[in-house]
């Protein structure tokens, strides 16, 4: 797992990313603390595939030294695990990410396995626990998995988690195809900066209110990057360019709103982002907004709304300046991955070329 240093205090989720457009209720973005290793999900390993009913609908183990804990190094190890032994490790990422499929859990959980049997079959004894914790929704001979309320609170209870106001599940968003899409587009491109180890999936937030004077920001994910410092992310399938550009001046506002607070003898006033992103020193510049295109039906070619998208997004206040966008598109992306050079910053003078995540320009 890639550690929050000690600077960078990045807000928790106010609910995880599958919705597209509309938001979980704004609220206030509390500090999280980086996932307790001391803490492990109190899951407990049933190697049936089909588990019985504890004693009296009790999920939960007294035990944690079980084989379904959630520790986080598995990436090395997660190749000689069996379903049973990663129920603690879905659970914690469907609570993050609100919902995925099979083949996405595979590809963040167990990357080396050819199939996914061992997925399956850890998302089968979650659904088996009384109350269940997770549950599904089949469309186009599809499954789609998501956290009940009950694997919320599983998930909360192992202090692996940040804290987070609001979090809910992703029944709704599963069940929805508009929102179902975008939360999946999200989750491609979690598995595509995990793939490339430019961030691990445990170290994105979705959906985390930020103020701001022109109203509440609510991004779809922020990441916490390899090298510490963070970035915005934004999916785009059906959004209006209108409303693409609007949420883009929402980050000039938020990334020019005035200090906050007294300050002390020590320190001068910092505003949120500083407060959050900047470090004790303020030597973190504004993290870089990204936006990735998704396909979509009945809608222009992904390549095609990132070009208008770049002609609309150069006219806002800080662009290429104080605030730097880039693009990519969803295919680009899962197929060079996010380390490869696969952005194009928006901007004058930066022409058609793109560039690797590290070699883009930093915010002033």
């Amino acid at each position: 797992m890639t550690t929050v240093p000690t600077p960078h205090t990045p807000p928790a989720p106010a609910g995880t990313a599958a919705t597209a457009g509309p938001a979980v209720s704004p609220a206030a973005s509390p500090t999280p603390s980086p996932a307790a290793p001391s803490r492990r999900l109190s899951v407990v390993a049933d190697q049936s595939p089909n588990p019985p009913a504890p004693a009296g609908c009790n999920s939960s183990s007294p035990s944690t030294d079980v084989p379904g804990e959630a520790s986080r190094p598995w990436r090395k190890a997660a190749a000689a695990k069996a379903g049973a032994d990663i129920r603690g490790e879905v659970l914690l990422t469907l609570a993050q990410l609100r919902l995925a499929t099979p083949r996405q859990l595979k590809a963040l959980l167990l990357p080396h396995q050819q199939g996914t049997d061992h997925v399956r079959r850890a998302l089968r004894n979650l659904q088996g626990e009384c109350p269940a914790l997770v549950g599904r929704t089949h469309r186009a001979q599809q499954s789609y998995w998501y956290c009940t309320p009950a694997g919320l609170a599983e998930a909360a209870a192992s202090g692996e988690l940040a804290p987070t106001v609001g979090r809910t599940t992703g029944r709704r968003a599963a069940g929805k195809t508009g929102l179902r899409e975008h939360g999946l587009a999200l989750v491609d491109t979690v598995v595509a900066f995990h793939q490339s180890e430019v961030a691990e999936h445990a170290d994105w937030r979705v959906e985390v209110a930020h103020p701001t004077p022109a109203g509440t920001l609510v991004p779809d994910g922020v990441v916490l990057l390899a090298g510490g410092s963070s970035a915005f992310v934004e999916i785009d399938r059906t959004m209006s360019y209108a409303r693409l550009v609007a949420k883009l001046e929402r980050y000039d506002a938020y990334r020019n709103a005035p200090a906050s607070g007294r300050g002390n003898a020590a320190r001068a006033p910092r505003s949120h982002w500083q407060e959050t992103y900047a470090g004790p020193s303020l030597e973190r510049p504004f993290p870089p907004v990204l936006f990735v295109f998704a396909p979509a039906p009945r809608r222009a070619a992904p390549t095609t709304r990132e070009a208008v998208f770049h002609e609309r997004a150069r006219r806002v206040g800080s662009v290429n300046y104080r605030l730097t966008v880039a693009t990519t598109t969803l295919p680009l992306l899962t197929h060079d991955r996010a380390d490869g050079r696969v952005w194009r910053v928006v901007g004058n003078g930066h022409g058609e070329e793109r560039r690797a995540l590290a070699a883009l320009p930093k915010a002033r």
